[in-house]
Formats: C-alpha cells, structure tokens, sequence
C-alpha cells in the first residue's frame, strides 16, 4: 500500500467520508428504549466482540430461542453462555478488559442493534436457572452495562442482499473433520468418523 493513501489522521478520513448528519445524534442512546427491549426480546442471535488486555480483538456468536437474551429494569444485558468449544478466547477477554460490543440481529430485518457497555462473568445459580435453555441451566451469565446504543441503518444488509435467498451462492460444506484429518494425516475415514461425532454433539448438546 502506498503511504501517499495512507490514512492516518481523523481530518482525512473525515474528508473522505463526511461528517455525520445532525439526525444521527438522535439515533445513539446512553440506555435501552422500548424500541431497542422488543427487538432484543426477539432477537435470536448477537454477536459479541471483545478484547484482551492489550487490545487484540475477538468476536463471538451467540444464539438461542428468540428472547434468549434478558434486559434487567435497569437495562443490563444477562446474556447466557453454553456448552461450545471450549476456546473461551472472549471470555478470557473480559477477565482483564470489560469493554463490549453487541450486535444483535434478528432474520429477515435489515436494520441490527448495536449496544456498547462493559461486561462481568458470573455463575450465580438465580440466574443461570432463569437463563435455562432446553432444559439446562446456562453454565454462566455474560452481564453487560450498557453504556450506548442504537439502531444501525440497513445499507449493509441491503447491499449484500443477505435475506434474499435468490440471491445466496451455493451453500459450501464446511468439514471439520477433513480440516482436522488433513492436520493428523488422517485419511477420508477418519474424516467421516469426526464429521459424525461433531454432527451427533449438535444433536445431543446445544
């Protein structure tokens, strides 16, 4: 990349891209509206990003039933965590950086709710019972404060067309037991052996 296009200061990416317009400081709320509680009580699914101490970002999935996610009368996020695969790089995260980002989406709705806030870990077991799920208590609660948030326009989803099933590309088959049998110097077997295992935990364990 050439350093001649290079952007380095906020007054040249503000040439580029604009300044906000006077409506989107109407739009960034210091707490949940009722707006923003009903789409949250429908929503199915967030994504979460976090970050370690020294700022090296991850993002997470989250899903459940529609309303997975309960909004206290203060307007704290209890967000539950399940069994996954035991990577726990975002929750290590918030161990040593409570900072957060949420972004909860809801199918078919091109318009996604952002909310900003910092987060705590706990297993209390009030409230991983209150946040069961198919029978079984969350193994823990994500509780965020939320500090802003706000309804994000719909550009992107239009543009991608992400709903429209017409205009989807063929759907690839993601493999991980030919990933992980590649890495061992497994043969196709062993691939099929690992793919049943995974597809039998999705079955057994959400």
């Amino acid at each position: 990349m050439s350093e001649t296009h290079r952007i380095t200061t906020l007054e040249r990416l503000r040439a580029i891209m604009g300044d906000p317009g006077p409506a989107t400081a109407l739009k960034i709320n210091p707490a949940l509206d009722s707006f923003m509680r009903d789409f949250i009580a429908r929503s199915p699914f967030l994504i979460l990003s976090t970050a370690d101490a020294e700022g090296r970002q991850d993002t997470s999935p989250k899903g459940d039933l529609p309303g997975f996610v309960a909004v206290e009368e203060d307007g704290t996020l209890l967000i539950p965590d399940r069994s996954g695969n035991r990577l726990l790089f975002g929750l290590q995260n918030l161990l040593v950086n409570p900072n957060v980002g949420v972004l909860f989406m809801m199918p078919g709705v091109n318009e996604t709710l952002r909310v900003n806030g910092r987060a705590e870990l706990t297993d209390d077991p009030a409230l991983c019972g209150r946040l069961a799920s198919r029978g079984r208590p969350a193994l823990l609660v994500i509780r965020v404060t939320v500090e802003e948030c706000f309804f994000h326009c719909a550009k992107a989803f239009l543009r991608s067309s992400l709903w429209k099933p017409e205009a989807w590309l063929e759907r690839p088959t993601i493999s991980f037991g030919k990933m992980m049998a590649s890495k061992l110097g497994g043969d196709e077997q062993v691939a099929q052996t690992i793919d049943a295992m995974i597809e039998e935990n999705y079955r057994t364990d959400l």
